[in-house]
């Protein structure tokens, strides 16, 4: 019969009690790290959801010929819809945002009939806000900023934020239509 040493049969209590202190000092390191990637990857998927529907509204408007607004923070705050524009009192009414009066998808496939255009109402998610704007995009793909219902030339590039807590993010549009997240 053979008896094994001590040191054969597995760890000692200091050592096991030494590798659980260094995992929980790993651990309590990590953590914030993790806690601020996650923050920002939350702001990003926020940015990029502004972006994209901006991106898509211009494209829409190139592809149907209409001219298509991106509206910011519309019904509320926290919320964003592309609709068309109609040339009517419509355009600045305070329900333009409203899935009621201006269902997505429309209630018919009729080409004449208008709204056609409208996108769903999105929200931001991750708790981001956006600042407030409306930015309209012509068919031939150039962007104006409306103020009070009227379009308006891009002399410098417009700027929207999107926030979460302490982070922001920038989108810029120029007067061309181009778009770009900062």
């Amino acid at each position: 019969m053979h008896f094994s040493s001590r040191n054969d049969r597995g760890f000692s209590l200091t050592e096991l009690v030494f590798v659980v202190a260094m995992l929980g000092t790993l651990i309590a390191m990590a953590v914030p790290v993790m806690k601020d990637i996650t923050a920002s990857i939350k702001l990003n998927e926020a940015a990029r959801m502004v972006e994209r529907e901006m991106q898509d509204a211009r494209l829409k408007a190139v592809s149907s010929n209409r001219v298509i607004r991106v509206r910011l923070n519309c019904p509320g705050a926290g919320y964003i819809r592309s609709v068309e524009v109609l040339g009517t009192a419509a355009d600045t009414a305070a329900d333009r945002c409203a899935t009621t009066p201006y269902p997505f998808p429309p209630p018919d496939d009729d080409i004449m009939t208008r709204p056609n255009f409208d996108g769903p109402v999105r929200y931001l998610p991750n708790q981001a806000t956006v600042t407030t704007s409306v930015v309209q995009f012509s068919p031939d793909g150039t962007a104006m900023d409306v103020v009070n219902g009227t379009p308006t030339t891009l002399v410098a590039p417009l700027t929207v934020t999107v926030s979460r807590q302490s982070s922001s993010k920038s989108i810029t549009v120029n007067n061309a239509g181009k778009v770009q997240l900062q």
